[in-house]
């Protein structure tokens, strides 16, 4: 079923964990994110940059994410990523995404409140909710680049910037980076605590690939309620299947790459326990529950622990499923293919 993030990121938010968004960049992605998904028994935030759209239309991506979500009962939510301008965040709207970002960021704090304002009164007028960012996540996304600017959010003016513009969720800078690190990244959790106390609403980590499982765990005890993946899984999507047309240089059908995998995944137990691929997407939970894992801080998949109360996990005892684990997602449809 294709919902808003509302319900999801209050959710998250009132019980401590915090709901997974991929980056979905065509019909194969959209279709591993959900498997997934339904093996963790999880919600889940498809989502799509201004880049990613420019090549194909919001259309096309809603219409795939739209008949994902009516073949599955976990709740899906179709997420404008990085929206690039009010015109882009309108048309994403009249198009039926269920939630959209306004990236403002690289604005004045003004101009950001002013712009962020206007979109976030046009989708509480249409019920659809409306992230933005305050602060500077670095590296880059698409054709945005952040480099040598001071990499954290203020809390009193992320206080500000709420109560003026209504935005429902809120990005925040807290030392992350988007695409590919350099160097061990850090998250400083002192300012997702400062901002969490100064603000109302679910916060969000941008830039997750690559941070090391704990401080992502750390960072949702302290507030973040959803986390962006997008690197890691472009990575494991082009290794695998890259990996695979090595191997069988004379194919010239681009289904075959992901059929293997699928097969294999059609004829293993449908107990997530004993599903490899659905343990290192076990990520969906981090933070989730109570007992559980040292790592998460919350309970694995099977725990019974479901973010969304009508939805019956099994209850089987399984290890605690490690936050790091999205780019797992190119096990299940591309290869088999492993991050290095």
């Amino acid at each position: 079923m294709l919902v808003t993030t509302k319900d999801m990121l209050l959710d998250a938010q009132k019980n401590h964990y915090a709901v997974g968004a991929f980056n979905v960049e065509n019909l194969e992605f959209v279709m591993a994110v959900l498997a997934a998904a339904e093996e963790t028994k999880s919600p889940v935030i498809m989502q799509t940059t201004s880049g990613t759209i420019k090549m194909t239309g919001l259309d096309y991506f809603y219409g795939m994410v739209k008949a994902a979500a009516e073949r599955t009962s976990v709740p899906v939510a179709l997420h404008l990523d990085h929206g690039d301008g009010y015109d882009r965040c309108m048309k994403a709207l009249r198009t039926g995404y269920t939630s959209v970002m306004i990236d403002g960021s690289h604005e004045t704090f003004e101009d950001n409140i002013a712009l962020t304002k206007l979109v976030a009164d046009a989708g509480a007028a249409m019920g659809v909710p409306v992230e933005a960012e305050l602060g500077k996540v670095g590296g880059k996304e698409d054709d945005v680049e952040v480099e040598g600017e001071s990499p954290y959010t203020d809390p009193d003016e992320a206080r500000e910037f709420v109560e003026r513009t209504g935005c429902t969720s809120l990005a925040i800078g807290v030392g992350t980076s988007h695409g590919v690190y350099t160097a061990e990244p850090h998250i400083e959790q002192d300012v997702v605590k400062a901002i969490r106390a100064a603000v109302d609403v679910p916060l969000v980590l941008h830039g997750t690939s690559g941070v090391p499982d704990e401080q992502v765990a750390e960072a949702v005890k302290n507030g973040i309620c959803k986390v962006n993946y997008a690197t890691e899984l472009r990575q494991a999507f082009t290794k695998g299947f890259m990996a695979y047309m090595a191997e069988n240089p004379t194919c010239f059908d681009p289904k075959k790459p992901g059929q293997a995998p699928w097969a294999a995944r059609k004829t293993s137990t449908p107990c997530v326990s004993s599903s490899p691929e659905a343990l290192r997407l076990g990520a969906f939970f981090i933070g989730r529950g109570s007992g559980g894992s040292e790592l998460t801080g919350g309970a694995s998949p099977c725990s019974g622990a479901a973010p969304f109360r009508q939805m019956t996990p099994c209850r089987c005892p399984v290890p605690p499923c490690p936050p790091r684990a999205f780019a797992a997602l190119g096990d299940i449809t591309f290869g088999n293919a492993k991050r290095g």
